[in-house]
């Protein structure tokens, strides 16, 4: 089933939301009248899809979300540290604020175009109609949702840009709210539960994200009454409700080449077609060591290209991940070992040349080995194990953006999100029970039957020991390099908590204020009346 390919350059001259682009640069020839026909409807349509590609698998929105955190710190490389470290660069200067402030509301544009000309296009087919709005509709909500969490009161348009604005203002995040739920409600009830072509939105992606929303909504300003059941509400459904199912192998998720699984439930699309191929999609280099001037190594496809951007917190490895008996997540989310691929007077091509244990060893069993045995005591900002979730050996070559889709909603998140809910519902019993069949799946398989259950009844928590600690573990744990954990921990207000206690890079910096983004100075300059920065930046 082929991807959708992301043509829509042409959707770049569209005016963008709230006069960012006051001097934007015409990037093509088609005129506005291009929409007001069935195949230019078709084609904003699959328009609306593009900014999900500029923040999913993107240095600038796995740097955002990833790490400055307690699970991630920085590597050796890479020219935005500071947005781990919390330092005074991380101000409304910041290029990938301003990047994805811009490439979202670019985005939103394009789906108030689909949105506001739908019913003005004659001739257009009634399912088709609707079908489009509601997948613009569900873009429109991921836009919102990402620039609320990160920014706060965002200005809230919901009709095209027919002219050229000069004036914007911040909208309350209770209306922000209200209408992303808005949105993701009309996409739930108009979605089918599967499309033909994969990558489309659909109805279990709709309440997938409807369930993160409320979760989030919960302990914000904002929150609702009932928020916690509505989260609770939806993300059962996606557990439940069409055919889901988590795979039996926690290792094989995100294989290359299998992502279009029982249990992804949605993902951005990327191509191995060159001219539509996004050059930002890197998430395959962000989490690499660098192995190839080690011994016996050199730079190859198969081992990527280490940019050494991101880093595991010694919390991530040690706490998070100590249980390697029965859990195997560890073992088969992160390259440990590495193989000669060049040889060397002491290697021949296939020997081991690194190998990091994840306990530590003497320094007479360190010598003794002809390859690199590196324990925990040893790693470097250069030098650790590597998350292999995003690997990408079918790149053309190394010097070539990655070319597979990013899982951006999966159903373990969803017996996540049931978790917390119904904890925070009183209901700890359907709470650990959910958090147990999601654990459970990550357990060992022994030599026998007894040896497997075992592992699976050593997988199972108490109540005793629910809390929302522990949920952010577990998150920390499946979720891994997701682009989920400073949204998490933002969500439960234990932002300054966690990096504090696990992150030394970033603890003695953050501040309360690092709670939101900065807003781009690039929104406030172009603004004819005065639009307000968040507190202290």
């Amino acid at each position: 089933m082929r991807n959708i390919c992301w043509y829509l350059f042409i959707c770049a001259c569209m005016v963008t939301g709230c006069n960012k682009m006051l001097d934007e640069d015409v990037v093509s020839s088609v005129t506005d009248d291009f929409y007001n026909n069935a195949a230019g409807f078709q084609t904003a349509v699959a328009g609306s899809y593009t900014g999900l590609r500029s923040f999913y698998s993107t240095e600038r929105g796995m740097t955002t979300s990833v790490f400055g955190t307690d699970t991630y710190t920085n590597g050796s490389d890479g020219d935005f540290k500071f947005t781990n470290q919390y330092t005074s660069q991380l101000d409304p200067r910041y290029a990938h604020l301003r990047e994805i402030w811009n490439a979202f509301y670019q985005a939103i544009n394009t789906c108030n175009v689909v949105i506001g000309r739908a019913d003005q296009i004659p001739d257009l087919d009634s399912t088709v109609k609707r079908l489009g709005v509601a997948q613009a509709r569900f873009c429109r909500a991921n836009y919102y949702f990402i620039l609320v969490q990160m920014f706060g009161a965002v200005p809230l348009r919901l009709t095209e840009n027919k002219e050229i604005v000069t004036e914007a203002h911040r909208d309350p995040v209770p209306d922000i709210y209200n209408a992303i739920l808005a949105d993701l409600l009309y996409a739930a009830q108009t979605l089918p539960v599967t499309q033909a072509e994969w990558g489309r939105a659909t109805k279990p992606a709709a309440e997938h994200l409807m369930a993160r929303v409320y979760l989030t909504r919960a302990t914000s300003a904002a929150k609702g009454a009932t928020d916690y059941d509505s989260a609770a509400t939806y993300a059962t459904r996606v557990i439940s409700g069409y055919g889901l199912q988590l795979l039996p192998d926690v290792g094989q998720v995100w294989a290359q080449g299998k992502e279009n699984n029982a249990e992804t439930v949605f993902a951005v699309q990327f191509t191995t077609d060159a001219l539509y191929n996004a050059t930002d999609n890197n998430a395959c280099r962000f989490f690499l060591m660098q192995y190839d001037v080690l011994g016996g190594m050199k730079r190859d496809l198969a081992n990527g290209t280490p940019w050494k951007r991101f880093r595991p917190t010694k919390f991530l490895l040690d706490t998070l991940f100590a249980d390697r008996v029965h859990d195997t997540r560890y073992e088969k989310f992160f390259t440990t070992v590495w193989f000669a691929n060049a040889g060397s007077a002491k290697l021949k091509v296939g020997d081991t040349a690194v190998y990091m244990p994840g306990y530590n060893v003497t320094d007479e069993q360190i010598a003794s080995k002809n390859y690199q045995l590196v324990p925990p005591r040893n790693y470097t900002e250069r030098l650790y194990p590597s998350l292999n979730k995003f690997a990408d050996a079918l790149r053309p070559d190394n010097q070539a953006s990655g070319v597979r889709p990013f899982i951006a909603y999966r159903l373990a998140e969803d017996y996540l999100i049931a978790a917390e809910a119904l904890m925070y519902k009183g209901d700890k019993t359907g709470a650990v029970g959910y958090l147990n069949t999601l654990r459970m799946r990550a357990a060992r398989v022994g030599a026998t039957e007894a040896e497997t259950s075992a592992h699976r009844d050593a997988m199972k928590i108490s109540e005793a020991q629910l809390n929302i600690d522990f949920i952010l573990d577990e998150r920390g744990r499946e979720l891994v390099g997701e682009q989920q954990q400073w949204f998490d921990l933002v969500r439960t207000n234990k932002l300054l908590e966690r990096v504090r206690l696990h992150n030394p890079q970033g603890g003695p910096n953050i501040e309360q204020k690092h709670m939101l983004r900065p807003i781009p100075q690039d929104q406030i300059d172009r603004t004819s009346n005065t639009f307000p920065q968040n507190p202290d930046y």
